[in-house]
């Protein structure tokens, strides 16, 4: 072994003698420097065999192959509210799981709660992106390996939907092309995808079945009814196994208080009549304002078919397990059951304990009358029922929810 360190009792190495313009160098010392630059070469070549031979490296992301017994399933808008409970719950029962999101209306806390979750290699990955820029959706497809998708994401407001319609068709029927030519070129066999009741528009008959006439009239129904056609043209020709799961108003949430619904404060105006009940309960806003008083219904208010976001989730994971190729399977998602806008509100204040303060006004451009779903298809074909069928009970869970959490998830949106 070389020693390249002097003892105290050595001499000091002889400095170079000048004479003139000319060095003469002590041979001594330019041994030393050799040797160095020879054990400084072996250590290099040692350090690159080591990283090679690392497993780390060597071996690819498992969420890039194909593994047997392991489901890969991409969660489109896996940050938002319905699909970070999707995610939970396909993690939950042992899926692998991909998010995609560019966080324009869902929560990284969302992504970090089940991050903190779920933290073994392989079971959970988020990617920041746009679905709308084809080179990004196209280089996830190309970078992964996935059984299956899940599409939620989605702009999905529908009085927004009335002032800025252009979002809505590029958004969601345009984005939802760009994710299905992805899926194709990419050889990926299953599609669950998360559509609307406001596609059926206002029928004349209630309660809505899969055959009911779609007439949405309002873009973002429209824009959902475009994605859907765009989706049965394409698998009259494919092998995919389609599901199409059209619900109605979304409440609650994850009953251990894990994950919740977080809406950007600036659409708190468009958003779900559930936020907006939370938010009055808090004292955030004055009061909640009811929009639209002369309907033809019982008390002259929207009627509306408001399911769990559990049952929800439960509807996708069995359209999931019994999706079959070549095959198409359309369902409403639903519990049956009607309410009234003033009687969610009467629901919100026994759940939250605070008399809410309320404020009656006109109509909102694109709502309907009427709306609940008649859910016997997907009760005969997918056993699927909805469980949580009490109004109280779900807004009480989501009240737990939004009381601890009052700043939402508490994390910015920001990627690093």
């Amino acid at each position: 072994m070389l020693n390249f360190v002097r003892s105290r009792s050595q001499a000091r190495a002889t400095r170079p003698t000048t004479m003139g313009s000319m060095d003469y160098v002590d041979q001594k010392r330019k041994g030393n420097f050799v040797g160095k630059v020879f054990l400084a070469a072996a250590l290099t070549t040692l350090c690159i065999i080591m990283i090679r031979r690392s497993p780390s490296l060597n071996s690819p992301s498992p969420f890039s192959v194909h593994e047997p017994g392991v489901t890969h399933v991409l969660v489109t808008g896996g940050a938002g509210f319905i699909g970070s409970h999707a995610a939970l719950r396909l993690l939950k029962d042992n899926y692998r799981v991909t998010i995609v999101d560019n966080l324009s209306r869902g929560n990284l806390g969302a992504v970090r709660v089940l991050q903190n979750l779920f933290p073994e290699p392989g079971r959970l990955q988020f990617i920041y992106a746009d679905l709308g820029d084809a080179k990004s959706v196209n280089k996830i497809f190309l970078e992964n390996k996935f059984d299956a998708v899940m599409h939620f994401a989605a702009v999905a407001y529908v009085g927004e939907s009335t002032v800025d319609p252009l979002k809505y068709y590029h958004n969601i029927t345009s984005n939802t092309l760009l994710v299905l030519e992805s899926m194709a070129k990419h050889d990926v066999k299953t599609l669950i995808y998360s559509s609307t009741c406001a596609t059926y528009g206002e029928p004349e008959k209630m309660p809505i079945t899969e055959e009911t006439p779609q007439s949405p009239i309002n873009p973002y129904g429209k824009a959902k009814k475009m994605a859907e056609d765009i989706i049965l043209d394409f698998s009259k020709n494919s092998d995919m196994a389609v599901m199409i799961l059209r619900y109605f108003n979304v409440i609650g949430s994850d009953p251990e208080g894990r994950l919740g619904e977080a809406p950007r404060p600036e659409l708190r105006e468009q958003g779900r009549i559930s936020g907006a009940c939370f938010d009055a309960a808090r004292g955030i806003i004055p009061g909640l304002k009811v929009r639209g008083t002369d309907y033809k219904t019982s008390d002259g208010t929207c009627i509306r078919d408001y399911i769990d976001v559990t049952d929800l989730v439960d509807a996708h994971v069995k359209a999931l397990e019994k999706a079959q190729p070549s095959k198409v399977g359309i369902y409403n998602v639903g519990t049956g059951k009607g309410s009234s806008v003033k009687e969610f509100v009467e629901a919100c204040k026994k759940a939250t304990g605070v008399d809410i303060k309320v404020e009656f006004l006109p109509r909102r451009p694109g709502d309907y009358a009427e709306v609940y779903s008649d859910p016997e298809k997907i009760k005969r074909e997918l056993n699927w029922t909805a469980k949580h069928i009490v109004l109280q009970e779900s807004l009480g869970i989501a009240w737990r929810w939004q009381k601890s959490h009052r700043d939402g998830y508490g994390v910015s949106n920001a990627v690093v």
